[in-house]
C-alpha cells in the first residue's frame, strides 16, 4: 500500500468517527441522523449521472442492504442516547467483526489460522472489557450496552450484504451510490414521520454541523471503495478501523467523557483485533 492511500484511510477513519461525534453532540440524535444521511444522499444523487449503474442481478441485495442500513441508522443513536461515543462506537465496530468471524466458523466451518484467532482473542477482550466497565458497563447501563451490540449486528449483516451485492453489482461505485441515496431518502421518510418537530429544529439550529456530517460519513464510505480497488483489501480493512481510536481521542479531549486509561487500551485491542482477523497470508 501506497503512503498516498494509508493517509486517505486513515482520513476516512477519522471522517467516520467525526461524523459519530456530530451524532452525538448536536441534538436529537435521531433526527440529525436523518439530516446526515439525507445529505449525503443528496450528494451521491449528484454523481449519479457519472456513473454505472449497479446490474439489475445486485437489486434484491441492493434493497436488502437499504434496509439494513436504515436499521442501522436508527440503532446507533439510540445507542448514543444512553452511553457516550467512547463506549457505544468500539462495542459497535468491534462486536460487527466479532460475531462475523465466530458465526463463520460456527456455521460455515471456516477454520481460523493464527493470526485471526488472536484478532478473536483481542476483540473478544476489548469488547467485553468496554461492555462490563466498571462504571458505565452491562450492569450499571444496560441499555447502552445492548443497543451498541445491535448496531453492530447491523453492521456485521450489511458488512455481508454490501460485499455479495458489490460482487454482483458489476460496478462497485454504481451500488455504493444507489445505496447511500437510497438509505438516506428512507432513513429521512421513517424519521420525519416518529420526529418531525425534531428534524425541523435541527434544520433550524445546527443544518451546517449535520450536513458537514453528510459529507463526511460519504467521503469516508468513497475513499475506502476507491482504496480497495487499488491496495490490498486486508491492509484497507485493517487500516480503515482506527476510527475506534480516533473515536477515543474525540471522546477525551474534544467530548470530555472522561475516557480513560483502560478505555484507551480497549480500544486499542478492539483496532487491533479487527485488523487481525482480516488478516491473510
Amino acid at each position: 500500500m501506497s503512503t498516498e492511500i494509508a493517509l486517505l484511510v486513515l482520513l476516512a477513519a477519522a471522517l467516520n468517527a467525526g461524523w459519530n461525534a456530530v451524532v452525538k453532540v448536536s441534538g436529537d440524535r435521531i433526527a440529525v441522523m436523518a439530516v446526515v444521511t439525507l445529505s449525503g444522499s443528496l450528494i451521491s444523487l449528484v454523481t449519479l449521472p457519472f456513473i454505472d449503474l449497479p446490474d439489475p442481478a445486485s437489486w434484491p441485495l441492493l434493497a436488502l442492504a437499504i434496509l439494513v442500513h436504515t436499521g442501522y441508522h436508527f440503532a446507533l443513536p439510540v445507542a448514543y442516547d444512553y452511553g457516550d461515543i467512547g463506549q457505544v462506537y468500539p462495542i459497535a465496530r468491534g462486536s460487527a467483526p466479532l460475531l462475523v468471524t465466530v458465526g463463520a466458523a460456527v456455521f460455515a466451518g471456516e477454520v481460523l489460522g493464527t493470526i485471526p484467532l488472536f484478532g478473536v482473542t483481542f476483540l473478544a477482550v476489548g469488547v467485553m472489557a468496554l461492555a462490563f466497565d466498571q462504571r458505565t458497563g452491562l450492569k450499571q447501563n444496560p441499555r447502552a450496552v445492548l443497543f451498541a451490540l445491535g448496531t453492530g449486528v447491523c453492521i456485521a449483516c450489511y458488512t455481508l450484504i454490501d460485499g455479495l451485492g458489490a460482487r454482483q453489482a458489476g460496478s462497485v461505485i454504481g451500488f455504493a451510490v444507489c445505496l447511500t441515496i437510497g438509505d438516506g431518502i428512507l432513513t429521512f421518510l421513517i424519521a420525519s414521520i416518529w420526529k418531525a418537530e425534531a428534524i425541523k429544529r435541527i434544520v433550524s439550529t445546527n443544518l451546517a454541523p449535520a450536513m458537514l456530517a453528510g459529507g463526511m460519513q460519504i467521503g469516508a464510505y468513497w475513499i475506502v471503495i476507491w482504496a480497495l480497488a487499488h491496495a490490498p483489501l486486508g491492509m484497507v480493512s485493517a487500516l480503515r478501523e482506527t476510527s475506534v481510536l480516533f473515536a477515543a481521542l474525540i471522546s477525551t479531549f474534544i467530548l470530555k467523557e472522561g475516557f480513560g486509561v483502560w478505555r484507551f487500551v480497549s480500544a486499542g485491542l478492539i483496532a487491533c483485533g479487527i485488523g487481525l482477523t482480516r488478516y491473510k497470508p
